[in-house]
Parts: C-alpha cells; structure tokens; sequence
C-alpha cells in the first residue's frame, strides 16, 4: 500500500487547484429530437449472433479464435486492409471446419463487411484512428458494435456514438476486458454487498513497458499516435473498473478532472529511431484526477514509456474497508474494537488479508456472473488469463437473450473523454475541466450497477 513522495506532491498540487473558482467548461449538446437514451436498452433476441471482425492484427486474429469458442455466436465475416491477414484468419477457421466471408484490400473494406446481411454485430479491432468511423458505419446499417480500447479518442467522437447509437437503437459496447478479470469481479461484488463500507475513491492505471514491443504494431501506428496526442491516451483498463465500483451514470457521475503529466523523455528517442523526429506530444507519465458529483475520487495513471512493473493500481477505498490488486493483492478492513488504547508504534490496526487468507475471504463473495463452469472454460481458452473469454461470454449471452449489455454507450463515451479532457486540462496549467453528462441528465435514473439475467 505505500505510495511514493511524488504521488503526494502530485495530490497536493492538484487539491491546491481544487481551490480555484474557474473551470474549463465543455458543452453538452442537445438530445436530437426524436432520440432517447439508451440507459438498460434491450434489443430483439438474436439466437446465433453472426460476429464481423474488422481488423486482424494483435487483438483481431485472437478475438477471431476466441469467438469460435463462445456459444451463442458464430464468425460470419472478417475483414482486414492487408489481404494475408484476412487470408489467415480464413484459414484459422476453416482448420475447425468453418467458413466467413473475407474482405480485405481497400481502406473502406469494411463497408462491406457492414452491410453483409450474415452480419449481426461487428466486432472493431483496429488501430485507434479507424475505430469510429467502422462503428458509425456500422450501426447506420443495423448492426451492433463492439469496439477495442480506447473506442474514441475525441470529444467528438464520443458524441457521435452517443447519438449514432441513440438514433438507430444499437448497441455499442467498449470491450474493456480489465472489467472480467477475476480480482477485479469479485473486488466489485463485494464493494456492491458493502464489505468497504461506501466507497469513496478510488485507483487505476495503465503502467505497461511498451517500448520493446513498438514494432509489433501496424505501420508503428501507436507510437505515431502518442507522439501526437498528448494527455492519458489509453485510460480504461484501470478506468472502466472503479467506474463500475463507484456506480457512475447509475446513481453518480463524473464531475471535475484534473491532469497533469511529465515531459516527454523516452518518447521522443523512440521516434526518432522509427524516423518520426524528435517531436513528441505525450509525456512518459500522465496523471488524471476525477471527482464525482456525490464528492467522491478517482486516480488514474497512464505510462508506456518506463521500465516499471506491470500495474493497474485498481484500489477501492471504502469508509470501512480497502482493496487493492497491485503491487500486492490486499484487504484491509477496520478491527471491531474501536476502543482500544492509542498506540502510535503500531501503525497497522486494520485487519489485513493477505495471500491464502485473502483467497479465503474472497471466495465467499463470487460474481453472479463467474459460475465454475464459465471460469474454467475462461482459464482453458485464455486470453489474457481468461478475462477476455468471460467478456466475449456476456456481450454474446446478452444478444442472445434481449438484455441489456453490461457496458452501454454511455459507459465508452466517459471512460474514453478523459483522453481530451485530460490533455485540455495540461494544456491550461492542469486546469479542472468540466465532464460532459453523456446521458444528459439522465445518469441517476438507475440506482447501482448491475448485470442482466434471462429468466
């Protein structure tokens, strides 16, 4: 649980700024006549969920695979613009006896995979740039849409799903696999039976060492990306999670964000050896704080550029209890005797649950949506430890059944916002910067998130 001098400076400065009365406003456009919000949207059943998957790079090619696996659904197309990928994916399937239509070769392939009638619901894997215009496409056309992380990168963006979305009544999904992972499941059911008391702030990052990896990326399109867009461009994977914890849009909202980052120090020598120059937008380390309209606090951190450990953060912290998942999985809830004599050498007096006790404890709060069976089959087909495969299990489980998703539209636009928001807030001096209200004043009509069952 020990946290760095520097966070602390971080906070302190950022809760100086809190003190100020100007804040950086951001508009909230007008729901569109005859549009209505798609809070616990539910569509016509489609029992076998013909599956489109533009973009067959890293995640695309897995996701093709993995699907092949889930029940309820089916791989009816794929598409790449590089022939040889949409070829090999043809070919992965057709080793498990299985046939998809292929297209590849143009930059707007993808139309067509949007309007082939075996299509149900498209799946978008591609590089970051390409994810928006796919969805917006697709969805004018009937379909139902996934997409990878981050969905949109823009304010714009965001608002164009919010209302593509909106006006033709199709999901649109963030797949944000870090809301499956099993620690982070169990952490959020027992935030929801009150084990933490209420939460009131919480933690998440994405801290991964990417530099030796940049050229596993198409075209170097992701270093290319962070060399020109500064603020927090990858933020959900430690965002989505605690959004859920602290029942955003469903009983809270986003109010306020503050960031602020370091200069660009890696960054900047990793472009130049790919032959970008020297210019480079994004500092090596990003650091976002939120607050909610209830007065509650998130922190979310961004760093692709240090050679630090592998680290989500996801820390819950509640008037009773604490949980966290790195450096070290803890619990920690206060003692039951609250009379005891002050001590001030002995700084540990909540309970602590660590390793085989932490398992124990954990185990009695199970998801409702993590039953043996799913969890088993998760671990056996993998994908980043089985999260992957549970995420892919519910969005298709909810098709099949007329349910509403676990992760609306509304939940992508504020998770994926920070990504500008965080860079005007930079740009002003770490200004707060206001968060738009995605649902339009509709973000406490539902009290405390939930998942969706078949009868």
């Amino acid at each position: 649980m020990k946290r760095t001098g520097f966070l602390l400076l971080i906070l302190l400065f950022v809760l100086a700024g809190c003190g100020q009365q100007k804040i950086i406003k951001t508009k909230v456009p007008a729901r569109p006549a005859g549009q209505q919000d798609m809070l616990q949207y539910a569509d016509e059943p489609i029992a076998d969920v013909g599956v489109g998957v533009v973009g067959l790079g890293m995640r695309g090619s897995h996701a093709v695979r993995r699907l092949t696996k889930v029940p309820g659904c089916h791989v009816a197309a794929v598409c790449d613009i590089e022939p040889d990928r949409t070829e090999s994916s043809l070919a992965d399937l057709a080793k498990l006896g299985l046939e998809a239509n292929g297209y590849s070769g143009e930059e707007d392939s993808f139309k067509a995979l949007c309007e082939d009638p075996s299509v149900d619901l498209v799946y978008i894997c591609t590089d970051w740039e390409h994810h928006v215009p796919v969805a917006l496409y697709a969805m004018e056309h009937g379909k139902h849409v996934a997409i990878e992380v981050p969905s949109a990168t823009t304010l714009k963006d965001c608002w164009d799903l919010v209302n593509t979305s909106e006006r033709t009544r199709r999901h649109c999904m963030i797949l944000e696999n870090c809301c499956y992972d099993f620690f982070e499941l169990t952490a959020l059911e027992m935030a929801k039976q009150g084990v933490f008391g209420e939460v009131i702030h919480a933690e998440g990052a994405y801290n991964h060492y990417l530099r030796p990896f940049w050229h596993e990326y198409w075209r170097n399109w992701r270093l290319e990306f962070n060399s020109k867009n500064r603020g927090d461009v990858y933020p959900t994977h430690g965002f989505g999670p605690v959004c859920q914890a602290l029942n955003i849009h469903r009983g809270d909202r986003l109010v306020t964000l503050t960031a602020m980052d370091t200069d660009p120090f890696n960054g900047p020598k990793d472009a130049v050896k790919k032959g970008m120059g020297s210019d480079f937008a994004n500092g090596d380390l990003t650091m976002t704080l939120l607050r909610t309209a209830k007065g509650k606090s998130i922190l979310i951190e961004h760093d692709v550029l240090t050679p630090r450990p592998y680290n989500r953060m996801y820390q819950l912290v509640g008037t009773d209890g604490y949980i966290g998942k790195y450096p070290v999985g803890q619990v920690c809830l206060q003692e039951e005797n609250d009379e005891a004599v002050a001590d001030y050498e002995d700084i540990g007096r909540e309970k602590v649950y660590e390793g085989a006790e932490l398992d124990s404890l954990m185990a009695l709060y199970p998801s409702p949506i993590l039953t043996p069976e799913l969890k088993e089959t998760a671990k056996k087909v993998g994908g980043h430890g089985g999260m992957d495969f549970i995420m892919d299990y519910r969005l298709i489980y909810c098709l099949n059944n007329g349910l509403p998703l676990d992760m609306d539209v509304y939940d992508l636009a504020e998770w994926c916002c920070v990504s500008e928001l965080s860079r005007i807030s930079m740009d002003n001096g770490c200004m707060p910067v206001e968060v738009p209200d995605f649902t339009r004043g509709a973000w406490d009509r539902i009290q405390g998130f939930s998942y969706a069952f078949a009868k």
